[in-house]
This record gives structure tokens, C-alpha cells and sequence, in this order.
């Protein structure tokens, strides 16, 4: 496991961090079968965005082939597994350590914001986010971000929570200030998925309603962009 820092104003929220420890059995019932999903067949160098307390390592260990490698079904040749993961908190970047420690995962840990990420233009092949893109500070970088650092035809899986409508995002709307506070900048009421579809730098290839309702933070969607041709 290696290092790489950047200025993110020394974030910490040490208190969210204990209660997402605690969250992390409801974690595993509600949300693995999803972030299954997105650990699939991972391949070539891999940005984990926002990688908490590092919830979806043992999805990539375990994968299909129950290996952190993959294989090019075209031609047969075994393809590394890069992983990267970008953690701005230091709570939750101290905690994914130990678990990709726990679970035998080579990783790169990251000290930066989504906003700025640490990688040169069209070098990555997949980001993953996992409820990340609720608490980003301005997801419109953190888009262009993504957009920047993605090889032509990169991935972005994302599972994320999403506002929802009527009596229900009027009660979110009231909530998220508070809300937001406690919970590591965690905003209820962001259209994400619809943010992803408006942009005109990705395509939409998967966007599905998990069904998952982790209220207040629902519904939960998960997808899977693709970088635009230029």
C-alpha cells in the first residue's frame, strides 16, 4: 500500500466515522449485492472515489474469480488490477487501511478530494463510486474531474442515494441542512444520477432503482456511464 497527499484542509469527522463502523452490517445486507455488481470484472488502473472506510474491498477481492486479478476474455492474458483509492477524511482513510489490510488488498491510498484528483489526463479505466457523490462539494468538478482523468471509453459505476419527490423531497429539502452536519456533508436531496444524465461528456450505458430505501437518504440508484466519444 502506498501514499500520495494532498491539501484537503486536514479533513477528519471522526464521529461519522464511528457511526458509519456501526452502519457496516446494514451496509453489507442492503448494499452487497450492489456493490457486487460494481466490482465486477474490474480490470486496468481503477480510482475507488471517496473509498470511506474502504466498504467495497472485499467486493473486489472476492469478485467473480474470488481474485483481486482479472482476465482478457479476447485474449486469454491475465490483466493486473490497479487499485486506487481517493479518501479525503482521515478517520476513514486510517480505516480502509486496516480493512485492505484485512481482506489482502493491494491499494494506493489517496489524501484528495474528488474535486482534484491526483492522476494524469486519460489514465484511469474505472471509477467507482460508492455514496460518494452526496457529500462531494461541487459535483460539477468533480465531473469534469472524471471526464479528465478517464481513458476514451472509461467507466464510472456509481450507487448512490438521490432526492426524492413530492411530500417526501419537500421533508429532505427541510432535513439537509441539518442533516448534512452530522452526516460527513451528506446532502439527501441531490439529483446525481440526473446530473450524470444531463452531462454531455458521459452516456448513460445503466441507471437502475436499486429498491433499497434507507430512509432518509432514498431512493438509492445504481449505473454504469461511459466517457463520451470527444
Amino acid at each position: 500500500m502506498t501514499a500520495d497527499r494532498t491539501d484537503t484542509d486536514d479533513l477528519d469527522h471522526p464521529l461519522f466515522a464511528r457511526l458509519y463502523r456501526a452502519f457496516d452490517p446494514i451496509d453489507r445486507r442492503t448494499f452487497g449485492p450492489h456493490r457486487r455488481d460494481l466490482a465486477s470484472d474490474l480490470a486496468g488502473r481503477v480510482v475507488d472515489l471517496g473509498a470511506g472506510d474502504g466498504a467495497m474491498f472485499p467486493y473486489v477481492v472476492a469478485g467473480p474469480r474470488g481474485t483481486a486479478r482479472t482476465v482478457d476474455d479476447s485474449t486469454g492474458a491475465e490483466s493486473s488490477l490497479e487499485y486506487h483509492a481517493v479518501e479525503p477524511d482521515r478517520t476513514m482513510r486510517r480505516r480502509a487501511r486496516s480493512r485492505a489490510a484485512d481482506v489482502g488488498l493491494t491499494v494506493s491510498f489517496h489524501d484528495a478530494r474528488a474535486e482534484a484528483l491526483p492522476f494524469e489526463d486519460d489514465s484511469v479505466d474505472v471509477v467507482v463510486s460508492s455514496l460518494v457523490f452526496c457529500s462531494v462539494d461541487d459535483p460539477d468538478a468533480a465531473r469534469s474531474e472524471l471526464a479528465r482523468v478517464l481513458r476514451p471509453g472509461g467507466e464510472v459505476r456509481f450507487l448512490e442515494h438521490v432526492g426524492g419527490s413530492g411530500r417526501y423531497r419537500t421533508l429532505q429539502n427541510a432535513v439537509t441542512p441539518v442533516w448534512k452536519r452530522v452526516a460527513g456533508g451528506c446532502h439527501l436531496n441531490r439529483d446525481t444520477a440526473a446530473q450524470f444524465d444531463a452531462d454531455a461528456r458521459f452516456e448513460t450505458v445503466e441507471c437502475v432503482d436499486t429498491g433499497v430505501r434507507t430512509y432518509p437518504a432514498a431512493p438509492v440508484v445504481r449505473g454504469q456511464l461511459r466517457l463520451a466519444d470527444a
